[in-house]
């Protein structure tokens, strides 16, 4: 086994695309690992957990395999697991998203120039 640096990891996992978006993240504080902030020299073990930001929500995962050479989509499947709390928060999370709970519904299109107007007129009662 390997000593591995965490940002290497997460480049290698295909978590980022670039290692140095991995070292930016890490020194950001946006990774935790063992449920601590960390450097990015952090040697990874196997069985941490990791944190990990993912678009709106947050991945919570299980370090399986360790590896520092970047691998193809269907072998990294294996480096690790999401634990089953964080993929129900996800999925309840992405439901709440589609429901609108999280963000005001968008219009259709942009107001024209008369409902323009009755909306700065509106404002300036």
């Amino acid at each position: 086994m390997e000593n591995v640096r965490i940002d290497k990891w997460l480049w290698a996992a295909r978590l980022f695309k670039t290692r140095a978006n991995a070292r930016e993240a890490v020194q950001a504080g946006k990774i935790h690992y063992n449920g601590q902030r960390t450097k990015p020299s952090k040697i990874v073990e196997l069985n941490a957990t990791l944190k990990v930001p993912a678009g709106f929500d947050t991945k919570e995962l299980v370090i399986r395999e360790i590896f520092d050479k970047r691998r193809s989509a269907a072998l990294v499947l294996g480096m690790y697991e999401e634990t089953l709390e964080s993929i129900e928060k996800r999925e309840r999370n992405a439901e709440a998203r589609k429901l609108s709970a999280f963000h005001s519904p968008k219009p259709d299109s942009k107001p024209d120039k008369k409902q323009r107007r009755q909306i700065i007129h509106l404002k300036h009662q």
